[in-house]
């Protein structure tokens, strides 16, 4: 279903800070469907391998060491416009610079704290959902 799916993840510090109902409140709120979730910690290597695109960029380590300090709550999401509206829902990465009312605003830290991934792109939202949800654990929303 491309343009319909994306991935989020929340964050290690938002669990830790019990922020994980309020996020999945507002995203169904915002008219998406959760169609797969599970909460989980990420391994050294599950998180390096994830985040793998960005093995040559400065803030690979401490993203890896932040992605893996804690137990994460990861889902696929579905809602016509899925990648566009998440992204408006979850605002800019650094949460200074997120408009009010966003996730990250509301919910972020910093630049490396900020509360949940989102996917970037179609591509991407496939390939993170995969990453995660084999297809016998994804369902559709009704209708």
């Amino acid at each position: 279903m491309t343009g319909n799916i994306t991935l989020t993840m929340i964050k290690p510090l938002a669990f830790r800070n019990n922020s994980s109902g309020n996020i999945l409140s507002r995203i169904t709120n915002a008219g998406f469907w959760i169609v797969a979730a599970k909460t989980m910690q990420l391994s050294i290597p599950q998180a390096q391998k994830f985040y793998e695109v960005h093995k040559d960029r400065p803030f690979y380590k401490n993203l890896v060491e932040s992605m893996t300090s804690g137990p994460i709550v990861v889902a696929m999401l579905e809602k016509e416009n899925a990648i566009e509206d998440y992204r408006t829902l979850i605002g800019k990465t650094n949460p200074a610079e997120a408009a009010e009312g966003t996730i990250r605003r509301d919910f972020g830290t910093d630049i490396e704290a900020n509360a949940v991934h989102g996917s970037d792109s179609d591509e991407n939202a496939n390939i993170e959902c995969d990453f995660f949800f084999p297809k016998s654990e994804r369902f559709h929303r009704p209708g």
